[in-house]
């Protein structure tokens, strides 16, 4: 594993949205980052799963969090505005995005490969990512130390058969993230990088390999050490990574 342990309340006075927050690594690291001391921001289709998520951190006596439903695949850029005019009159800044919200489509052939559900994937994966990004940087810019995380994974760099759509969208996903962090490069209040979470027991994992025995690799509490990493001030300077929260690395051979 990524090895880094996190200072008592690392991310104290910071705002951080998260995507996908309903549940799975989303989840995981929303409740992480409570615990750390930021306010979170909820954001997910399912708003019965982000009210859960929501009961468990004011459980766990951390600071408030909000929550903003939002459905990425059929959201489009006026949601987006709107997004952020809620957020610039609640919070007036944002300090960090963890674009966390993803879904795998189809394993089958690009032969074979539904144009529809292509779509669908490229609409959560890579566009939604985009627009939200583009669209919130003016309440990044008005933080002192803001960091923007997004997810690739192990089929980011290298095509591999029968992942089609999702494959497609970690190669964009990992492309916006490096084209972002070289554009931001000498910006020191932003810096942009990804986080390959590697094989975790979550929901699209067992949909990927329904005959895997989830206790055998890694859950979403066990990669958090990259996550809390990449989002706090110990990551200041460290720009345009793609970190294996499954690796050998640690947080010392980046600074």
């Amino acid at each position: 594993m990524f090895k880094y342990d996190a200072p008592e309340l690392l991310l104290d006075g910071r705002t951080i949205l998260v995507t996908g927050a309903g549940d799975g690594i989303g989840k995981a690291s929303a409740i992480a980052y409570a615990k750390a001391g930021a306010t979170v921001i909820l954001a997910g289709r399912t708003e019965e799963k982000l009210e859960a998520v929501y009961d468990e951190i004011e459980d766990l006596g951390c600071k408030q969090p909000a929550m903003v439903p939002i459905d990425f695949d059929k959201a489009r850029e006026p949601d987006y505005i709107e997004l952020a005019n809620l957020l610039d009159t609640t919070f007036g800044k944002l300090d960090g995005i963890l674009h966390n919200a993803g879904i795998i489509g189809l394993r089958t052939s690009i032969e074979h490969y539904d144009p529809i559900i292509w779509d669908q994937v490229m609409r959560v994966n890579v566009n939604a990512p985009f627009i939200l990004t583009q669209t919130l940087m003016p309440l990044l810019r008005q933080s002192t130390d803001a960091s923007v995380i997004f997810i690739t994974s192990g089929v980011a760099t290298k095509g591999r058969a029968y992942w089609g759509a999702y494959c497609v969208s970690k190669f964009a996903t990992l492309g916006l993230m490096e084209t972002l962090a070289d554009e931001l490069e000498n910006d020191p209040n932003i810096r942009i990088n990804a986080i390959n979470p590697g094989g975790t027991a979550t929901a699209m994992r067992a949909y990927a390999y329904p005959a895997e025995d989830p206790s055998t690799i890694a859950t979403p509490d066990d990669i958090q050490p990259a996550y809390l990493f990449l989002m706090g001030p110990d990551s200041k300077g460290v720009n345009g990574q793609n970190i294996d929260a499954q690796g050998t690395l640690s947080a010392q051979d980046l600074v």
